[in-house]
């Protein structure tokens, strides 16, 4: 493994932050939006299951590469506990694992750290670069941002030998979403592609995933046609109905954290009703795009370095009028 550093720092833990106008939004966007529904999935999180989800757990230390990814016990009790909930309840009850992994550092994280918060946010992120450094549209992985992604495959390896029974399957996810920006895609790629075929997982790219829409340039994506010969070669998938060129992208407006929350939710709902029998997901996205998955199964704001991941031990009960 190398010596990459996945830890959040300082604008990290800034980008984690969920003030109470952002709760009150995302619950005022999301109560109009069940109300258009027969039926909704409701989600919180199971306590006691990994050390992320402790309010005593501090974001700016706590290494998941050298925690365990953070687990309380054993993968054996989790999965144990896991496939129990599953199979003693009924069709409107559901309990997944979700790995939330972020992308690798790309080059807006290397602009943004060179010149600062306010700086990046009020002039550098509305080009596409300064000279030295591109960062728009559809920022890439930087070097190190590959070796992010390729400890992730490290630590991946080495928790499946580390389980009790030898179950190398144990904790591998079954379902693989990505978010379609380059950067996302190529950290799953990098992370998964020796632990399972990807061709046979199908990894599915789509829209609900993204980082933080407008304003932005890193955050335009890339033209349907440039995603489709990058990775669907590679065993990815692009959802139906996606275009061929960034609908959402804007750039006199950004996305605030509770369009974004109530966008994640949208994607949860499709998750958690399509894909029943997948206990183990993995999604690979974006700080901002954490940062709202959070809000929306109900867990603590947690900072994620670039790179980083973080699980998440979901419950969802469906609510039907």
């Amino acid at each position: 493994m190398s010596t990459s550093k996945s830890n959040p720092n300082p604008l990290d833990v800034l980008d984690s932050k969920i003030n109470p106008d952002n709760v009150k939004d995302y619950q005022t966007r999301l109560e109009s939006y069940h109300s258009s529904l027969d039926s909704y999935w409701k989600f919180e999180i199971v306590p006691g299951i990994f050390k992320q989800s402790d309010p005593s757990t501090d974001e700016r230390k706590f290494d998941y590469l050298k925690e365990h990814f953070g687990i309380i016990g054993s993968w054996d009790d989790i999965i144990e506990n896991l496939n129990h909930l599953n199979n003693s309840t009924g069709p409107n009850e559901q309990y997944k694992i979700m790995f939330l992994a972020r992308h690798g550092q790309g080059f807006h994280n290397l602009a943004h750290t060179k010149y600062g918060d306010n700086a990046w946010n009020e002039y550098w992120s509305k080009l596409n670069g300064d000279g030295e450094i591109i960062w728009g549209p559809d920022a890439n992985l930087t070097e190190l941002g590959i070796s992010q992604a390729k400890d992730n495959n490290y630590i991946w390896k080495q928790e499946q030998i580390n389980n009790k029974n030898n179950d190398a399957s144990l904790i591998i996810p079954t379902k693989f979403l990505v978010s379609p920006l380059s950067r996302s895609i190529d950290t799953m790629y990098y992370t998964w592609n020796d632990i399972v075929d990807l061709k046979n997982v199908q990894p599915l790219i789509q829209e609900n995933w993204r980082e933080t829409m407008g304003v932005h340039t890193c955050d335009k994506r890339s033209s349907r046609t440039i995603i489709d010969y990058k990775y669907t070669g590679k065993g990815f998938v692009i959802e139906p109905g996606f275009a061929e060129e960034d609908i959402y992208y804007q750039d006199d407006y950004r996305e605030t954290v509770g369009e974004q929350a109530l966008r994640i939710n949208k994607g949860l709902q499709q998750l958690f009703n399509e894909s029943p029998n997948d206990k183990i997901v993995a999604i690979t996205s974006h700080s901002g795009s954490i940062r709202a998955q959070l809000l929306a199964v109900g867990h603590r704001s947690f900072a994620v370095g670039t790179g980083g991941m973080i699980p998440v031990f979901v419950k969802a009960i469906k609510v039907t009028k």
